[in-house]
């Protein structure tokens, strides 16, 4: 249990931050002292990171489900021959800004959290696949057959040996995908999505650096916890 105090720390750090925000209102008008709003006056803070938190969980999951299964059967017998092709569409999904994946993602769910979901999963995908690839690929062959000589079946030898075995690298990825769709969730706010990029887009839009700041803030401790918590996962 005490290795889960860190991301612990950080998370009730994170709360507190949003929750207190509008408490550090002097702080924000010494950084801006020629704006008469300092505080993002359109939605709580709390409201914000549940919102943001709830799109990024969201396409996490299917992206997990997406490259965790495409890695698995291109790696099968099946689906070997689709290897080269799983591979080159997930880097091409990450080859594109994010700001051109939201704007391909538009026309087709409109604006709001579908479309960002979307541009989520398309953008995290690459290091799940990679990194699922990369781990089952590891798994020794003589580990493998001698799982089939004791009589294993191909789904029995895939769930016992070659997932655990290769589940720090599967994690490794996920972990590198949610941490990388945190920081791009926020420009969401560009296409309708209510994320931590709100403040951070309104500070920019009005020059107001309170604003920037206070989504900056958020989204780094929301980073900082879900990191955190992946590093302690075993």
């Amino acid at each position: 249990m005490m290795r889960f105090l860190p991301p612990l720390i950080w998370m009730a750090l994170l709360l507190a931050a949003a929750w207190l925000m509008p408490a550090l209102k002097p702080v924000f008008q010494a950084l801006a002292p020629d704006r008469r709003t300092v505080i993002y006056p359109r939605d709580t803070f709390l409201s914000l990171l549940g919102e943001h938190v709830v799109i990024v969980a969201v396409a996490a999951v299917i992206a997990i489900l997406i490259g965790v299964g495409a890695a698995i059967l291109v790696t099968r017998r099946m689906g070997e021959e689709f290897l080269p092709l799983v591979s080159q569409l997930a880097s091409i999904g990450q080859t594109f800004p994010p700001v051109a994946v939201l704007a391909l993602s538009v026309p087709a769910l409109g604006y709001g959290a579908e479309a960002v979901i979307m541009a989520l999963v398309l953008y995290g995908l690459l290091p799940i696949v990679r990194n699922t690839l990369a781990g089952l690929q590891s798994v020794d062959r003589g580990v493998i057959e001698s799982a089939r000589g004791i009589g294993l079946s191909p789904r029995q030898v895939l769930l016992r040996v070659e997932l655990p075995i290769a589940a720090p690298a599967i994690l490794g990825g996920i972990r590198t995908s949610v941490t990388i769709s945190i920081a791009t969730a926020a420009i969401g706010s560009t296409i309708g999505a209510n994320t931590l990029g709100d403040p951070i887009i309104s500070g920019i839009v009005n020059n107001n650096i309170a604003f920037t700041l206070q989504g900056a803030v958020l989204i780094g401790l929301l980073a900082v916890t879900v990191d955190s918590a992946f590093s302690r996962i075993r």
